[in-house]
Parts: C-alpha cells; structure tokens; sequence
C-alpha cells in the first residue's frame, strides 16, 4: 500500500539527499578526476605540477601573456600572479621573453616542456572520461555533462577558479 501522505516525500529526500550534498558530490568528482590526472602526469615527469598550474598556463595561452594579464585572467594580483609564474619558470613550463610589440615587456610563454604537460592533461582527461563512460554508460555521462551545462552560469567556466577557491 501507499504510504500517508508526506511520508512519500520525506522518503524521496532521504534517498535523494541533502542540498547540501549536490556541491560535495560535484566537488569530489572534480577531486577524484584532479587527482587521478596528477598521479599520472608525476609518473610520466611531472611530479611537481599542482591542479593551480593548469589553470595558469591556461592563462598564458597560445601567444603567451605578461604578468599582469595573467593576474586577471585568473583573477588574482599581478604579484601573486608573478610568483606562480616564478614557480612555473622554475619547474622549466614557461619562459619569460622580451615582447616584441614592446620592449619594455615582458611575455610569458609555455615551453616545450609546458606544452608537453598540457598534451598529457589533455590525453589523461580524455582516458578518465571513458573511465566515466564505462562505469556510468556513455548515455547517462553525455545527459549528465548536458545537465551540468544547462546549469551552469552563461558564459561557461572561467579561468579564475583557482582564486575563487583560494580566496
């Protein structure tokens, strides 16, 4: 038999869950792909690239970018965004070189080293996406990347995520 009236509710939300755990559950899929990703790229020689670092390269580009267009890109400060910049030298991902529209810059640029970083990303994010496919079926993944792209803020993702997180 049915159940009283209310209770059929109370069931659904319990089975359901809490509000609270909808951002949980995206963040730790998020986390579970993140981490997945970086203990391959440390096995293939890059140990020490942090999930911030993506998005700093990111910021780079193509063409490459001074300090300063990196820090808004991200969202951060032009100092905070010349220490990650700093680092990513150091590690041998980017380069600063002299700007050749004006030589009292400086440009930003990935290296062959970054370039092979983002490949990897690239192919690892790709081989963890049919992981998903396999487990979920390629049916529910595809309605699931639909809905979450139905949900999302217009104009999609924004390279500032990591100071969102950061504060």
């Amino acid at each position: 038999m049915g159940e009283p009236a209310g209770r059929a509710d109370e069931s659904a939300t319990a089975v359901e869950g809490a509000g609270f755990e909808l951002p949980l559950l995206l963040f730790a899929g998020f986390r579970a792909i993140i981490d997945e990703l970086h203990r391959e790229l440390a096995e293939s020689g890059h140990p020490d690239v942090r999930p911030a670092y993506g998005f700093a390269l990111q910021a780079v580009g193509r063409d490459g970018a001074t300090a300063s267009e990196i820090g808004r890109r991200l969202g951060v400060s032009k100092q905070a965004a010349g220490k990650t910049v700093d680092r990513l030298e150091g590690l041998g991902y980017v380069e600063r070189v002299d700007d050749p529209q004006d030589g009292r810059r400086k440009l930003v640029r990935v290296t062959p080293r970054g370039v092979d970083v983002l490949v990897r990303s690239a192919e690892g994010f790709d081989r963890l996406r049919a992981e998903w496919s396999r487990a979920l079926g390629a049916e529910r993944l595809r309605a699931l990347e639909s809905d979450l792209r139905a949900m999302a803020p217009a104009g999609g993702f924004r390279l500032d995520a990591a100071a969102w997180f950061n504060g």
